[in-house]
């Protein structure tokens, strides 16, 4: 890595892919992005969430991507993260070979989303990545869009078998999800956003996977130094920010489409489309969101 990884980063964030109007990749803007959220939000991020089309990308889209990212990390000092998100196994083997020959050491992984998988499935999954990249450092992305979201119970069994799986993503507002999780800290670092993230922060370390927080970094740290108290009252206003991009944007189901419209309150130039076929947000319904966000939120 570029910098040695802090054992336990406060704020974990996503950069986002922009597109131009052929879809081409807009690698100044994505470079630009990678320095402005290292310099005034965190310097913990990662591409191909859920947030960064790695679920639509070729490869060699993804490829050229993941290029302009170590290169712009490396600028930035910033530690970098590639998210893993495809059907089939072999080629999120594939990907890792190539991403590793790049200098990246450090994955998360989300669960092929045809079927659920079941035990010994999972078991595999985990054995053919963070098993058979043992130089490496993985994050699961714990989401239902792969149709099966794992307990504690999972992760006990996973956590012993690879020391290398280190830490979990979770948006879970569930309190008894969130007790369930904690059981397994400080063995695994849980990133949770922002409302689940306030449910566990008030008796557990862990670190913030930010989504709305995004549209004002400064307040977004602040939310997480904070207290607990302080950061009720900032949940009054992010519920606010949610209402925002209903109303903006109901029609859209790929959470691109909204991780967009929360960058783009810091670089009122990048763009907002999402690859084909899935609908990306509009001209339009960008000032309808924008005109929601509460004051306080507001940057400048």
């Amino acid at each position: 890595m570029t910098t040695p990884a802090e054992s336990a980063p406060s704020i974990l964030a996503t950069a986002v892919v922009p597109w131009n109007e052929r879809f081409e990749f807009e690698e100044d803007l994505f470079r630009r992005q990678v320095h402005i959220l290292a310099r005034d939000l965190t310097r913990h991020l990662y591409v191909f969430g859920t947030a960064g089309e790695g679920y639509a990308v070729t490869e060699r889209q993804f490829d050229q991507i993941t290029r302009a990212f170590w290169e712009s990390a490396r600028e930035s000092h910033v530690t970098p993260m590639v998210g893993l998100i495809s059907l089939s196994l072999p080629t999120i083997i594939e990907r890792i070979e190539r991403c590793h020959a790049l200098g990246f050491r450090l994955f998360q992984l989300s669960m092929p989303s045809w079927g659920a998988l079941n035990d010994r499935e999972v078991d595999r999954f985990f054995a053919e990545t963070c098993g058979r990249f043992s130089d490496c450092q993985f994050h699961h992305y714990n989401l239902m869009r792969t149709k099966r979201l794992l307990t504690s119970v999972e992760y006990r069994r996973l956590a012993a078998a690879h020391p290398n799986f280190i830490a979990v993503k979770n948006s879970t507002t569930d309190p008894v999800v969130i007790a369930d999780l904690m059981t397994m800290t400080p063995r695994l670092r849980f990133y949770i956003t922002e409302f689940g993230y306030a449910i566990a922060r008030k008796t557990h370390d862990l670190g913030l996977l930010i989504s709305l927080a995004t549209i004002n970094p400064e307040r977004a740290k602040r939310f997480v130094a904070g207290t607990d108290a302080q950061r009720a009252a900032d949940l009054e206003d992010l519920k606010g920010v949610i209402a925002g991009l209903k109303a903006a944007g109901d029609k859209f189901h790929i959470d691109g489409a909204y991780d967009k419209m929360l960058y783009r309150m810091t670089d009122p130039t990048f763009p907002l489309r999402l690859l084909p076929p899935y609908a990306s947000a509009s001209e339009a319904d960008f000032e309808v969101f924008k005109a929601a966000v509460p004051a306080g939120w507001r940057q400048g």
